[in-house]
């Protein structure tokens, strides 16, 4: 007797999340208050802002649904997108419309220790942008195909880094 079992297809992901994560030399409600409450000191906003030099600051307004947007010189506002999720000090989701179709990043900030936290970065939800828009420049050259995200996350929390431990 053979078995009639279907097999289950597996399809391999064409757009995988880029994932990125750090380790920090600082507890987990610092490390977490650092990324929300001072992004906008640390946060490396040349290249990674929509308006570059006219900057004055960035901020997250800490809820489920709050904003998380950059405001310039002359007072104009620009969304880097909404939180989805707010779990302070673990972990949050946020949309991220800084890409040609809206897309989603996820943080998590786990203890290893009483003065060490793993800060870990998901970017997902590259399926929403077509094939022409996946390699299109963005704060770096290439976007996602080219990696230029994978480098921008790794420059991102490198400075989150430094803010948190200094």
């Amino acid at each position: 007797m053979t078995s009639t079992t279907p097999r289950a297809e597996v399809t391999p992901l064409r757009r995988p999340p880029i994932r990125q994560a750090t380790t920090v030399r600082s507890d987990r409600a610092h490390t977490f208050d650092v990324f929300v409450a001072t992004i906008g000191q640390w946060w490396p906003l040349q290249p990674y802002s929509a308006g570059k030099e006219r900057v004055r600051e960035v901020l997250v307004e800490p809820r489920l649904e709050g904003r998380v947007f950059e405001r310039w010189d002359d007072g104009t506002e620009c969304d880097w997108g909404r939180l989805l999720a707010w779990e302070p000090p673990a972990r949050l989701v946020m949309t991220w419309n800084m890409t040609p179709a809206p897309t989603e990043v996820e943080l998590t900030f786990t203890e290893l220790g009483p003065s060490l936290t793993r800060v870990a970065v998901e970017h997902r939800g590259w399926e929403a942008l077509s094939d022409a828009q996946l390699g299109e420049d963005c704060a770096r050259p290439g976007g996602y195909a080219g990696g230029a995200f994978v480098r921008g996350w790794t420059e991102v929390l490198g400075a989150l880094t430094a803010a948190a431990e200094a």
